[in-house]
């Protein structure tokens, strides 16, 4: 078990953002809740923010349980493997927040990512850590693993719903998919989805 620390090495952020895949953990209050873990990815779509502070892209799915476990208690965990490399699992604790594209604090956030602006319509939100606690850990179990690739199914999914219902279809689909997460707590709010 790796000594905790309560900051992001310049060394350590460079691993960080250079992990093909990386994994975010929520739970509610509710003894009864679902804890959540949400696998994400994608090139340019987490950034170190600074020594305490980590941000992500978060992309329209089919539920939005992160978002909603932040509104209600803050609490998250983000945890990176090496699958490549020497063995290694580092978890970043912290309080969450999040910013969407409606805030005016949403321009200087998304500059902080280098995704091409044609994959806007997938952002939903922008989720911010506030780091609190730093942990590595051995990571022996952790298989090695070759990246090929990045999946493209998303970008195609979302083409085909912006051809069958135009050009505001995420309004349409996170009103209808994100508002509500699956223990009945408010996830994206109606004005995260107004166009």
């Amino acid at each position: 078990m790796g000594r905790p620390v309560k900051q992001i090495s310049e060394r350590l952020a460079t691993w960080l953002v250079r992990q093909p895949l990386y994994f975010v953990a929520t739970a509610p209050l509710a003894a009864d809740g679902h804890v959540n873990t949400s696998p994400k990815g994608g090139t340019g779509t987490f950034q170190v923010l600074n020594p305490t502070c980590v941000a992500y892209l978060d992309m329209t799915g089919s539920g939005s349980e992160t978002i909603a476990h932040i509104r209600e208690n803050g609490r998250i965990t983000i945890m990176f493997c090496a699958f490549e490399g020497p063995p290694k699992v580092v978890r970043l604790y912290g309080r969450g927040s999040y910013v969407t594209p409606e805030q005016p604090e949403w321009a200087e956030l998304r500059a902080a990512f280098t995704i091409a602006d044609a994959d806007d319509a997938l952002v939903r939100a922008a989720v911010i850590v506030d780091v609190d606690r730093v942990q590595d850990s051995c990571g022996y179990v952790v298989p090695l693993m070759e990246v090929v690739g990045e999946r493209d199914q998303m970008y195609r999914w979302a083409e085909g719903q912006e051809r069958k219902h135009g050009a505001c279809w995420d309004v349409k689909y996170r009103d209808e998919n994100n508002r509500i997460s699956i223990d009945g707590l408010p996830s994206l709010p109606p004005e995260s989805n107004s166009a």
